[in-house]
């Protein structure tokens, strides 16, 4: 009898029912009854898989070998230390036996995801302020994981731990983690980082320009004493937004119900992940955008700086998108202007009329 193949994304490839099924009964996780491919997100690293003793997501062909542990280590940080619903157990095969790489097997959390279209048309504007409301709690959540210094994971040793500048400003393109003496300023960290996109950038493309690279040093010169602010490290997402969470209405009213792809977390300032997912509601409705930063400011209150660091944290954010759009995407990078012509505006949403901050 034929082999059953499921046709997947193009980074997967053809994945046979006999290669799932292994992979379920690896885990102790039933046999396989049904495949669904996942038509959301970027890399088309996810299937949706079920079995006889329940649904899980089957995630294979990492971006590297930092990428699963430091998902898995985030993931059960989160399990272990707050009540913010991740998928738990995250398993990892790295065997490589019956996949030319390694491959997780997770639990699918429940919910909607509202940034699918079909889901996104049934909601009123009403119900979208109220999930902008649910994210900002869910955030505030998240960031009850604290430590005394900013940080990165270290796969090598399977821990959380200051890192060099230069490695930071790298990631993810740094190879390993060096050592340091004393862990560095969070303005040295933000500044680094913020140069280094920038220079990736320049290369990429003419659209990064002199002028930009001037006004981005301007947004860095104004947020300087902002950025000395004493804070607490805590948990820091940086793809904060609706696409990695799923969501569920309930009797008390709309709740995150699963939140997932932990791939760039770090300890760090907690408001750089307001960046993001702002932007990508501004772009919807302003309102929207307005209703989160007014709800989490309400639960976090401000330090004295806020607005100057918002506008480089938001520059940085952008800067991620823009760098990899211009490596990846030239059709679209060539209809975006230089660099200030598509930031600019992001960068200003906390100077905008009606925001509270």
């Amino acid at each position: 009898m034929p082999q059953r193949i499921y046709e997947t994304s193009k980074r997967l490839g053809p994945i046979s029912h006999d290669q799932l099924s292994r992979a379920l009964t690896r885990f102790e996780l039933g046999d396989l009854l049904t495949v669904e491919p996942v038509p959301l997100g970027l890399f088309g690293q996810n299937l949706f898989v079920t079995s006889s003793v329940g649904e899980f997501v089957f995630r294979g062909a990492p971006h590297g070998p930092a990428q699963f542990p430091t998902e898995r280590f985030f993931t059960h940080l989160l399990h272990e230390r707050t009540s913010v619903p991740v998928p738990w157990p995250y398993q990892i095969d790295d065997a490589c036996d019956f996949f030319p790489w390694s491959y997780v097997m997770m639990p699918r959390m429940p919910g909607l995801q509202v940034t699918d279209r079909k889901v996104r048309r049934e909601l009123a504007s009403a119900e979208l302020r109220a999930i902008a409301r649910a994210m900002a709690y869910n955030l505030v959540a998240m960031q009850q994981v604290t430590m005394p210094y900013c940080a990165r994971y270290d796969p090598d040793r399977d821990i959380v731990r200051p890192v060099p500048v230069k490695d930071h400003a790298d990631w993810p393109f740094n190879n390993g983690y060096g050592e340091v003496i004393q862990p560095p300023s969070h303005r040295a960290l933000v500044t680094a980082r913020v140069r280094r996109i920038l220079e990736r950038a320049h290369t990429a493309s003419d659209r990064t320009t002199t002028a930009d690279v001037e006004w981005a040093e301007e947004l860095i010169e104004r947020a300087n004493a902002a950025l000395a602010v004493p804070f607490t490290p805590c948990f820091t997402m940086e793809d904060y937004k609706e696409g990695n969470v799923v969501l569920s209405r309930t009797p008390d009213g709309w709740q995150v119900s699963g939140v997932f792809d932990f791939m760039g977390c770090y300890f760090g300032d907690g408001e750089t992940d307001l960046s993001r997912i702002t932007a990508e509601y501004f772009d919807q409705d302003p309102e929207v955008a307005r209703e989160f930063l007014a709800t989490y400011l309400q639960l976090r209150a401000p330090r004295p700086g806020f607005r100057e660091r918002f506008s480089l944290y938001m520059l940085l954010d952008r800067l991620i998108i823009w760098e990899y759009i211009q490596r990846h995407e030239v059709e679209v990078a060539s209809k975006m202007g230089t660099l200030r012509d598509w930031t600019e505006r992001y960068t200003q949403i906390a100077d905008t009329p009606g925001f509270d901050g």
